[in-house]
């Protein structure tokens, strides 16, 4: 079952919550919390700084997590951390206000307690990163108390509008601090706006309040759970639906937008049918697709995702598609819908970091040209910030996509336990060409025998085709060598005793 329009499906049990926003049917994106794990993004902690350092210009503060968190000089005296809805020349003007640091071993000391708030979420091996500059998002502005700038949506294109939003703001803000004013304030009246920023001052008159009880390291505040982050962050007048298949989170979100989104408590409906609601829209095949590293083309071309700690390689090929005109019209097809595809594919995994496109070699510089301009427009979409560098001779495009929480591949999946996420294992044969030589060291240790205890691939392969490696072996050290079957080891390991 597909729908045209844009909605947003819940998936709600007590073990989790999937949230899937559709496009004309299509998933975009894809959100998952688990109660164990909930996200830490937005939480506000009271922390104390545990290590300083001065060559990095960060600091590592213990908030209470497994791992400390990252704190850079920047995250102290500037404010570059990124919403959805930031212009750009807002950060520019930011810039300008704090052209230099102070160094960071002047600002503050080891053991120093500091209020400070998860910016970046713990991804793989990396601590959360944080940051001094607290931000409070609301439904139509987010409340930066600690900035004393006015912030204004790029999405909100008339001039006209964007200096009524920002007088109302200007005039109803207390002394001193700053707010952003985000796309679904666009045509909200004074008062919605008014009764949106009340409600943040008093969030943070009671986040202060608590600091000053909290012993360190203590939690401050806790972000929304996914279910209502969702409606406050995405659930706008351009979704039609929102569907959500459990009764009791359906009834929490029609009290969620009574207090704050009554316009659209009409958009939200309850799902009652038997069949799982992400069967229905399709989209489970979609997710399983989403972790695949070959995406197909419709021209019959193909893409290959391929993610690493450092970075994610993404290499076009033409496959299938063979063209009707010259070899050159071919690869700029090719590369054409590839680049809209790969802009796709990075919403929907939530690839962020530092991103390298292969694409294929085009000879015309005016074709490069065309490519690299489809690939900015079809960027403009994506709510993460991205920078571009132009296709090289190569035709190698390094780009990079603001990280601020787990991919997709990272949510779903884990490494393999046999290659530990590399992807390829040691063949047989080098395996047993390793054994043959450790087999060299301990033999003249042993009495008579040696047993060898073999994955079963191994095994069968010296009692078949390698058979040779152990009699020669025992002519050469007058022992006997016996090989036992033990299915529990890894391809790659043996035991001799």
């Amino acid at each position: 079952m597909k729908h045209s329009g844009n909605e947003i499906v819940i998936n709600y049990s007590s073990h989790e919550t999937r949230v899937a926003v559709l496009q004309g049917g299509r998933l975009v994106e894809f959100y998952l919390e688990r109660p164990k794990d909930r996200g830490l993004s937005g939480n506000i902690y009271k922390g104390k700084v545990v290590r300083v350092l001065p060559g990095m210009q960060a600091a590592f503060v213990d908030i209470g997590l497994e791992r400390t968190a990252f704190l850079h000089a920047s995250d102290i005296y500037e404010r570059f951390e990124e919403f959805e809805d930031i212009a750009k020349e807002a950060e520019e003007e930011a810039r300008e206000r704090h052209p230099k640091h102070m160094p960071i071993q002047d600002i503050i000391k080891e053991g120093q307690e500091i209020m400070v708030q998860v910016a970046k979420e713990p991804i793989g091996s990396k601590g959360a990163r944080i940051t001094s500059h607290v931000s409070l998002p609301g439904r139509q502005i987010v409340f930066t108390p600690t900035d004393d700038h006015i912030g204004i949506s790029r999405r909100i294109e008339s001039e006209k509008e964007r200096r009524r939003l920002r007088d109302i703001v200007l005039r109803l803000r207390p002394q001193g601090s700053g707010f952003i004013i985000r796309t679904a304030c666009e045509g909200m009246y004074e008062q919605d706006i008014k009764s949106d920023m009340e409600f943040l001052v008093k969030l943070w008159a009671e986040i202060l309040k608590k600091r000053e009880k909290t012993p360190p390291p203590g939690l401050l505040y806790q972000e929304l759970d996914l279910t209502l982050r969702t409606m406050r962050d995405i659930f706008t007048t351009d979704i039609d639906r929102l569907i959500i298949d459990d009764r009791a989170e359906y009834e929490r979100a029609i009290k969620f937008a009574e207090d704050f989104l009554p316009d659209l408590k009409q958009h939200i409906e309850l799902y009652e049918s038997e069949e799982p609601i992400f069967d229905t829209y399709g989209i489970e095949i979609e997710l399983a697709d989403a972790v695949e590293k070959k995406v197909w083309l419709k021209s019959g071309g193909y893409i290959i995702i391929d993610q690493m700690e450092a970075l994610t390689a993404i290499d076009v090929n033409t496959g299938k598609y063979v063209g009707k005109k010259s070899s050159e019209e071919t690869v700029l097809k090719t590369n054409m819908e590839a680049v809209k595809e790969i802009v796709y594919q990075l919403r929907l995994r939530n690839i962020g970091g530092i991103i390298v496109l292969d694409l294929i070699d085009m000879a015309k510089s005016a074709n490069r040209e065309k490519v690299y301009n489809a690939l900015k427009e079809a960027l403009r979409a994506d709510k993460a910030r991205t920078n571009i560098l132009k296709i090289s001779e190569l035709g190698l495009v390094e780009m990079t996509r603001k990280r601020s929480r787990e991919s997709i591949n990272q949510l779903l999946c884990e490494p393999c336990p046999y290659c530990e996420g590399n992807g390829i294992i040691r063949s047989k044969y080098t395996v047993i060409m390793e054994l043959y030589r450790e087999l060299i060291k301990e033999l003249p240790k042993k009495r008579r025998k040696a047993t060898i205890y073999a994955h079963p691939a191994i095994a069968e392969l010296l009692y078949g085709e390698n058979e040779n490696v152990i009699e020669e072996l025992e002519k050469r050290f007058k022992k006997k060598v016996v090989i036992k079957i033990l299915s529990s080891l890894h391809q790659e390991q043996y035991e001799i005793v």
